[in-house]
């Protein structure tokens, strides 16, 4: 039975409930995209309309979508072993997978949990931590975490217990477990004094803390924020210092998106814990990991009570273990981080002129990630289906609708280009050709200059 569009949005409306969406507001108001297929850079919706996926999907579609590779090798796997436990058994592709991850993994980084998505990659490096200390000190261990203000670490219990998005912890701030807050390095101004609050923090707290978690260089859901390496190589020498684990959450910011296959890789550290997720298995399918060094592995050695008391049903499923086996064939075989570098350079370049435009202020760009902040006139709040914001709504220019009006424009053009706030960013498809990408920049400029005029006029 083929639906028509009318058919997917009434069932839609009537019966699916969509995440960070006001739903009301959503039946009542809004047009959705209806995609019926995705090819490389492009979604194409059920009118036959082709739109360029200005963040590949949630982040997720880094060598673009239905990659002939990738299709190719679901279908092979599908056809021999779809899932089977990883508890007390293994198979192929799980082994191969986890031997191809430590060869380019940062060095030290040897053994590998497997998941579903960043955000449970991420609960896995809190249990880790904590089982570890307090295995390490007879139950009596670290328990405390400390995270940047204004990060994202996922949406599970313990992931938002790190984030510093109020908004996202607001709801569930009566579950969530205590997190140390500190300022972020991302604004220049403070980054001296972002780098003695974690220090001071470390020399008084160190007894109690068992990991500083930080999203490497980008805070994503803060608004794309970056910040210079030189703070991730002092804190890794912080945490050396005073025996805390450092916890890198590469789910975002891995796989090449920042110009390095690690963005630990511009400040060269090893953390002692990296998670994975989003590109890792190419927008295919639900696949995370969480490597870890030697050290922490053998402090799980003892017996059955010291194993790490943590799994999820399809950790280590054969179809995304094989998907994302072949996600680092393409990488390499395409030479896929080494492309970034040129196109990294128009991106850079592009927003770096789009600062210069009205209201536009703080461009900012790394690798295949870019973004500009708008100030525009606060008007009535927009009522929008999806809510994302930073930490501090006044400063992000949440209550106002220019970033949705940006939105608009750039979808009468043929681009998905969500804000965050009034944030506007790309994170393309690191293998978008170089032609579809300025089509993108200009669409970004032309939206950008459409809604600027308006609201001026």
């Amino acid at each position: 039975m083929t639906l028509s569009r009318e058919q997917v949005v009434r069932l839609d409306k009537a019966h699916v409930w969509h995440p960070y969406t006001a739903m009301d507001v959503y039946v009542r108001e809004v047009d959705p995209f209806v995609i019926d297929r995705a090819q490389g850079p492009y979604l194409f919706d059920m009118d036959g309309r082709r739109y360029i996926d200005a963040n590949a999907s949630w982040w997720l579609a880094s060598l673009g979508h239905n990659h002939p590779r990738l299709v190719a090798a679901l279908q092979r796997q599908a056809e021999q072993l779809c899932h089977c436990s990883l508890a007390g058994t293994t198979h192929p592709q799980a082994a191969q997978l986890a031997a191809e991850l430590v060869a380019i993994a940062p060095p030290g980084l040897t053994r590998v949990f497997f998941s579903d998505d960043g955000s449970t990659a991420v609960e896995v490096a809190i249990k880790m931590a904590v089982q570890y200390f307090g295995q390490r000190k007879g139950g009596q261990g670290k328990r405390r975490f400390v995270a940047l203000e204004g990060a994202f670490h996922g949406e599970t219990v313990g992931a938002s217990s790190l984030g510093g998005v109020e908004v996202f912890r607001r709801p569930f701030a009566s579950v969530l477990f205590d997190c140390v807050r500190v300022p972020s390095p991302a604004d220049d101004a403070c980054f001296g004094s972002a780098f003695e609050a974690i220090k001071e923090l470390l020399r008084t707290d160190h007894d109690e803390i068992a990991a500083v978690v930080v999203e490497p260089i980008v805070q994503g859901a803060a608004g794309m924020q970056i910040y210079d390496s030189g703070y991730l190589r002092e804190l890794r020498g912080l945490c050396d210092q005073h025996d805390v684990l450092l916890i890198a959450d590469e789910v975002f910011t891995g796989y090449g998106r920042t110009g390095r296959m690690w963005a630990c890789e511009h400040a060269g550290i090893t953390p002692d814990i990296v998670c994975v997720g989003k590109g890792f298995s190419g927008g295919m399918l639900p696949m995370a990991a969480t490597l870890a060094t030697d050290r922490l592995f053998e402090g799980f050695f003892g017996g059955r009570s010291r194993a790490l008391l943590y799994g999820h049903s399809y950790c280590g499923n054969p179809l995304g273990a094989a998907v994302a086996r072949e996600v680092l064939a393409v990488m390499r075989d395409e030479d896929v981080v080494g492309q970034v570098q040129g196109k990294a350079k128009r991106i850079a370049s592009a927003f770096a002129a789009m600062g210069a435009m009205p209201h536009v202020s703080r461009p900012r760009a790394l690798g295949m990630v870019a973004a500009l902040d708008l100030s525009l006139p606060i008007s009535s709040a927009a009522s929008r289906d999806f809510v994302e914001t930073a930490s501090d709504l006044s400063s992000h220019g949440y209550l106002g609708d220019a970033g949705w009006k940006v939105y608009d424009a750039a979808r009468r053009r043929g681009a998905y280009l969500r804000p965050l706030g009034e944030t506007i960013y790309i994170c393309p498809p690191l293998t978008i050709p170089d032609d579809c990408l300025d089509e993108l920049l200009a669409i970004v400029r032309a939206s950008i200059e459409e809604v600027v005029q308006s609201i001026g006029s």
